[in-house]
């Protein structure tokens, strides 16, 4: 027997509002999720210093527009960000290339060899070739002590010994909220780092920021780590960490404010100024310290 047709109606009518709430439910699920993998740079811009009087403003791209960062390692926690005692380090990788003719205003050139290069952002996931120029940017919202170690990574997993590549004699490894280390520095030669492409897929590198100087006989070469001692620092400082890339920032190019803000004679950046490309967040057992690694991978 047939239902009556009011019935069936009725039936269709629940069935079409179920839908509508599912859906409604799910959007509702997936637009919570999205907006959770993303964070604000306020760690890094509330350590900066405020702008001057209005009529010091500049107006640019990258002054005006708030950009986010998105997750893009595997979350750590669920779907949301890190929260509670969390420490954040600030890492930009620069590609350098050569000059074009509008390459000038805001942007900063980087004199080499008699010609002029420009440096723009990459992920930390891009990929160099060989002879690529490389450089790259550290800021941390905390002061802070900066140590850098670089192994080389083969084709068949295993790496080089763990060489301490900054500081060396005489740097200034100290991190203050609001400027940055260049690594090489721009008065370094040669200030870029050179991709060298043999039986190498990359180079792993060891960002450490402690709250103390680690004592270590530095020199103006490449001093070895002891295994044992890199161990320690990964199971005190290193912890549960996650990845944010700023969302639309690759390509942008390297400014006068960030050059300037890593110079000798450091000059503040400002909370208008650009933040940088990636940002980690760490949960680590000690709060003294924060170490992350990131993979510079080359193709062939």
């Amino acid at each position: 027997m047939r239902p009556p047709l009011h019935i069936k109606w009725f039936v269709i009518l629940l069935l079409f509002l179920a839908s509508i709430a599912g859906l409604r439910v799910e959007g509702s699920i997936s637009q919570s999720q999205d907006t959770q993998r993303r964070i604000d740079s306020d760690d890094f811009i509330k350590s900066r210093r405020e702008v001057g009087s209005p009529s010091r403003k500049r107006k640019s791209p990258v002054e005006t527009k708030r950009l986010t960062h998105r997750i893009v390692s595997n979350p750590a926690v669920g779907s949301r960000p890190l929260a509670g005692n969390f420490q954040s380090l600030g890492i930009t990788i620069w590609r350098l290339r050569p000059a074009r003719p509008g390459d000038s205003g805001r942007r900063a050139l980087i004199r080499e060899k008699g010609s002029l290069w420009a440096a723009e952002r990459v992920r930390s996931d891009g990929t160099f070739r060989a002879g690529d120029y490389v450089r790259i940017s550290v800021e941390s919202p905390r002061t802070g002590y900066l140590y850098v170690i670089d192994r080389e990574l083969s084709a068949d997993g295993s790496t080089g010994d763990p060489m301490l590549i900054f500081p060396w004699a005489e740097a200034d490894n100290k991190l203050v909220p609001g400027s940055l280390i260049d690594i090489p520095g721009q008065e370094d030669d040669p200030n870029h780092f050179t991709a060298r492409v043999t039986n190498q897929v990359g180079e792993l590198l060891t960002f450490i920021v402690t709250a103390t100087p680690l004592d270590l006989p530095l020199t103006d070469d490449p001093l070895r780590i002891e295994p044992k001692a890199l161990s320690q620092w990964e199971k005190l400082w290193g912890g549960v960490s996650e990845r944010y890339e700023m969302e639309g920032g690759a390509g942008q190019a390297w400014t006068r404010q960030e050059q300037k803000a890593a110079a000798k004679k450091r000059r503040q950046l400002t909370r208008k100024d650009p933040v940088p490309q990636t940002i980690y967040r760490v949960l680590a057992p000690d709060s003294k310290g924060i170490l992350v690694n990131l993979l510079l991978k080359y193709e062939k």
